[in-house]
């Protein structure tokens, strides 16, 4: 990891589609520059697979840490959530604070902080201790405001108009 870079805190929020496929942009950019990356994923399904998983897990360069537990369509258990969160978050954390990781992407993780799966202590105080140059990046609806405080850029996908309103339902390859 070069002793020059700067690591930020990215925040990727909002109501509208895009947060998880800006971030996946973002890893392919570091790993077409060689940069060691690490995909932690939150809150979303092992199946169906999604394509972007199913393309970056054939990638050098790139970690995956999948909690596995998804909440898309149904009601989630809270303490099981939290379990699953907490667990998942703890082994990311103990892997990136090894310092070997340029560029981590915990994904749907504000969704975590703000049900109250993840303590946002917890999360701040692993941002505190962070490598210097580990760049971190938040995706989710409804980051919590201490988050938004703390991160170097945010950006806010809006909703204008959705095919979800429309009937239409999620399509392969273009939603997941």
């Amino acid at each position: 990891m070069s002793a020059n870079r700067v690591g930020l805190l990215q925040v990727y929020t909002g109501d509208g589609k895009g947060k998880t496929t800006a971030a996946t942009g973002l890893l392919v950019r570091a790993l077409g520059q060689g940069l060691r990356t690490l995909l932690v994923r939150f809150l979303k399904p092992a199946v169906p697979r999604s394509g972007e998983l199913i393309i970056l897990e054939q990638q050098t360069g790139l970690e995956i840490i999948d909690a596995a537990k998804g909440v898309i369509g149904r009601q989630a258990d809270p303490d099981e959530m939290r379990a699953n969160v907490t667990a998942t978050f703890d082994v990311a954390a103990q892997r990136l604070l090894a310092g070997v990781i340029e560029l981590v992407v915990f994904d749907e993780i504000n969704g975590c902080l703000n049900r109250g799966y993840l303590d946002f202590d917890r999360f701040a105080g692993f941002l505190d201790h962070r490598p210097a140059a580990l760049e971190v990046v938040c995706t989710g609806r409804r980051a919590p405001g201490e988050l938004l405080e703390r991160a170097d850029l945010v950006t806010c996908m809006q909703q204008v108009k959705h095919p979800h309103e429309q009937g239409i339902k999620a399509r392969k390859g273009i939603e997941y």
